[in-house]
């Protein structure tokens, strides 16, 4: 699914609202999450699943055409994980 057909189908259910509000609301919720992930916050949706940075340290890496050491920088890269709830559902439709 992707975020236009996720905002199409909250439209249709939800006729009160116009596909614009819809739009503005999933952004919003989306751009959130972002938002405190990049404070290196955690994220946590009860029934759906969490958000957090996963982090790796800085290393020594090696060139591959000199040998020579390079430093790699820490990187921190979102990670999602399903909750209870999520998984179940998942595991049912197989």
């Amino acid at each position: 699914m992707t975020g236009s057909e996720l905002i199409q189908r909250l439209a249709s259910k939800y006729s009160d609202l116009s596909h614009r509000d819809m739009d503005a609301i999933v952004r919003t919720i989306l751009q959130s999450i972002g938002d405190h992930l990049a404070k290196d916050g955690r994220v946590e949706v009860r029934g759906f699943g969490s958000f957090q940075n996963n982090i790796t340290p800085s290393k020594i890496g090696r060139n591959p055409k000199t040998g020579e050491g390079v430093e790699v920088p820490e990187k921190r890269r979102p990670h999602f994980k399903p909750g209870k709830e999520l998984r179940d559902r998942v595991n049912q439709q197989g």
